[in-house]
């Protein structure tokens, strides 16, 4: 088990290989992926029931996580690599020709830890649904995670898998939404509005959750509280406050950096802000 202090050390290193993947690509989605940095470091080095070296597909006996807003894989295929799943140098080849490590992630180049091909907003949830229900099947103990953007809600499949999922009582399901209320054209509220997103969760049956996204022992606690509300009956809601480009000051709460790559200036000076802790790939 990781200390708080440990995974604060991990959260900076990652977010300097979000800037350098990025900005070696010259194509890529920094904001989201800076913001989603504390909530993928707690879950997988603190939270998942996982077995790195010994991937597959299927998973049994361990949890699952699907990421349904691809394109904040930087933060992912980091994560991936530093916990485990692959050498980190490989983190060089984002986005490259023939690289396992494309865009939005994918199955076809095998690479460990992805389960699903994501990136065409909407889907994830339906497909954590259909995991979740095969491991209830199955007899298997573990339990399904998942991670969603708040402007991704907005696509109708969002709203027929939470039904399905409450109406068919798939309680060891935990997803999260990423609510930092930008998304690639503007903020939530001009493009379309969300509305109240606790109360929408909970009229579709789902128990809820609020937390602090770069509050890593929050994250910790909310986890915690996340897992012991499952096999009562009803899918679990966490709704995770952020703020897009979390940790390089001129990328925070602004939709403008959703999907651009620093040049070499804005990349110098992201990397200035962020102390290199674990070493770069």
């Amino acid at each position: 088990m990781h200390s708080i202090e440990q995974l604060r050390k991990i959260c900076t290193q990652v977010r300097r290989d979000i800037i350098r993947m990025v900005h070696g690509a010259q194509s890529g989605h920094p904001g989201g992926s800076l913001g989603c940095t504390e909530f993928m470091v707690a879950l997988y080095f603190s939270v998942l029931n996982h077995d790195p070296e010994n991937f597959s597909m299927e998973g049994r006996h361990q949890d699952l996580f699907f990421l349904s807003n691809g394109h904040i894989s930087p933060v992912w295929y980091s994560v991936l690599s530093r916990s485990g799943y692959f050498d980190k140098k490989e983190l060089s080849t984002f986005r490259k020709l023939n690289s396992r490590l494309q865009g939005h992630p994918a199955t076809h180049e095998g690479l460990p830890g992805v389960r699903v091909a994501s990136g065409s907003l909407g889907q994830g949830l339906s497909v954590a649904v259909g995991a979740a229900l095969g491991k209830k099947l199955d007899g298997d103990t573990g339990l399904v995670y998942s991670l969603h953007g708040d402007g991704e809600i907005q696509e109708g499949q969002i709203w027929e898998a939470a039904m399905y999922a409450s109406a068919n009582k798939i309680d060891n399901l935990i997803s999260t939404i990423d609510v930092n209320g930008q998304q690639i054209d503007g903020s939530t509220d001009e493009v379309l509005n969300l509305g109240n997103l606790k109360d929408k969760w909970i009229a579709f049956g789902w128990e809820v959750f609020e937390m602090d996204g770069h509050n890593v022992d929050d994250i910790l606690k909310i986890f915690e509280k996340a897992k012991e509300s499952s096999g009562k009956g009803k899918p679990v809601m966490i709704l995770m406050k952020t703020v897009m480009g979390q940790g390089v000051d001129f990328m925070m709460n602004t939709h403008k950096w959703h999907g651009v790559a620093p040049n070499d200036r804005e990349a110098e000076t992201a990397l200035s802000q962020l102390e290199e802790t674990l070493g770069d790939y």
